[in-house]
């Protein structure tokens, strides 16, 4: 009897595990299109409904640019095929519906994985403390193949003590191994002084070119909860 229940409970932790490995994120999405509109004009119920039916999609956190109101998002995916097929056969037709020029980049999730775990990331097991009030995107132009070999634990101390940081996922290029990150944060002001005092400073001591975006994550909560986004427990 005992052997049995012990195998039975070797079986049921099995399922879990297989379970919890089937829903970790392989692959990561961002996307912006050249576009200025209200969050609230954006017809995210519908692309909602049509993002859900992509292939291997898991979630997205949807994007709404603070000053310039452009409209993006940050998704997760089952595997990297599935991010490919969407940046390639999906998101481009969006993109032509509203008339404008966009930009993706696919990003081996599994790559930055624990420099991903130690900054508190929902997509490796990170709980945040409230809901973020703001999102930064940075992207670095070097290429750091493999991931664990950059110095990822130095710029993580670094940022630890940076004000308002409440998650980092760390990003790395697929292909490019462009390293980067998608950060929440606890308010607009503190995700604004991270993008144009701290990274840049960064950067600096990489000697590289880099890219940086703020949003404002208050705009598009509802919008994101629809899409099973992570950052909002």
């Amino acid at each position: 009897m005992l052997h049995k229940v012990g195998l039975y409970l070797v079986f049921v932790l099995a399922g879990f595990a297989s379970i919890a490995n089937a829903e970790q994120a392989k692959a990561f999405v961002y996307t912006e299109l050249q576009i200025s509109t209200p969050f609230s004009k954006v017809p995210w119920q519908d692309i909602n409904r049509k993002i859900k039916t992509q292939q291997g999609f898991q979630s997205k956190t949807w994007l709404s640019g603070a000053g310039n109101q452009s409209a993006g998002g940050f998704y997760a995916f089952a595997t990297v095929e599935d991010a490919q097929r969407f940046v390639t056969d999906y998101f481009p037709a969006e993109a032509r519906a509203f008339g404008v020029a966009q930009t993706t980049r696919v990003f081996d999730a599994l790559a930055a994985e624990k420099a991903s775990d130690e900054m508190n990331s929902p997509y490796f097991g990170g709980n945040l403390k409230q809901k973020p009030k703001a999102y930064v995107y940075t992207e670095v132009q070097l290429h750091v193949k493999p991931f664990v070999e950059g110095p990822w634990k130095a710029i993580n101390e670094s940022l630890q003590q940076q004000p308002g940081i409440l998650s980092k996922t760390w990003l790395s290029g697929l292909h490019t191994g462009t390293p980067g990150g998608f950060y929440a944060f606890d308010t607009l002001e503190n995700a604004q002084n991270f993008a144009l005092n701290y990274f840049p400073k960064e950067a600096k001591s990489l000697n590289a070119a880099f890219y940086t975006r703020v949003f404002d994550a208050t705009e598009t909560e509802q919008a994101s909860l629809d899409m099973n986004s992570p950052f909002y427990p």
